[in-house]
């Protein structure tokens, strides 16, 4: 009985986490969600191009929304808020304690990984994918499947550096050969080299 009572509660938490992400976002649009390591240094080129692409987003209007934490999450954060833009960022609970990076705006950290997934998803016009490890792997396959199925419409992901990503790429195109994804499915994903390209491509949801 105890077991039962403690799950029945845990949907009350779950319930109120939905509600602040959506008082956070409800009137953020357009949100553009960017994907990337925490482990991204200051000073590099990666963080440099991250900190100009949440400049260049924010001084356009759109709400940039981020996981709160270091590295690209940082540096898009960075760049948003000193344009005195709205820096949104999803911060998640995890054992060693990720902290949300001082830039942002508006920001609410999340016990429950799937309820954050759902927030990034349901409100973003476009997704951005900076290099990043196995959480921002995650959240690309996620969403590209997400997309895929029809779950959420289909919005333009867009992969910053083509040649970090280059072995992935070459990877799903064995998928596209081995016949477990459609070539179809590759025209989801758009690329873009320098911050201003990535603009360009997010400019274009306006046409």
């Amino acid at each position: 009985m105890h077991d039962m009572n403690y799950n029945s509660w845990h949907i009350f938490k779950i319930m109120a986490e939905f509600v602040e992400g959506y008082e956070i976002l409800k009137n953020s649009d357009p949100c553009i969600v960017v994907f990337g390591s925490a482990r991204t240094l200051p000073g590099t080129q990666t963080y440099v191009d991250a900190e100009k692409t949440g400049k260049l987003l924010a001084e356009k209007g759109y709400t940039v929304i981020t996981g709160g934490g270091p590295g690209v999450m940082e540096a898009i954060n960075k760049g948003a808020c000193e344009a005195k833009g709205k820096s949104v960022g999803f911060n998640i609970t995890l054992p060693f304690e990720q902290c949300v990076n001082n830039y942002v705006t508006h920001s609410i950290t999340f016990d429950y990984f799937f309820i954050r997934k759902a927030m990034f998803a349901n409100y973003s016009k476009a997704f951005i994918m900076f290099p990043g490890g196995f959480g921002t792997m995650d959240e690309f396959f996620d969403i590209i499947t997400l997309i895929q199925t029809g779950k959420i419409p289909k919005r333009p992901i867009i992969i910053y550096d083509r040649v970090f990503y280059d072995t992935l790429l070459k990877m799903m195109e064995y998928f596209v050969k081995e016949k477990t994804i459609s070539s179809e499915d590759m025209d989801l994903i758009q690329y873009a080299d320098t911050p201003e390209e990535l603009l360009k491509l997010v400019e274009k949801l306006k046409d």
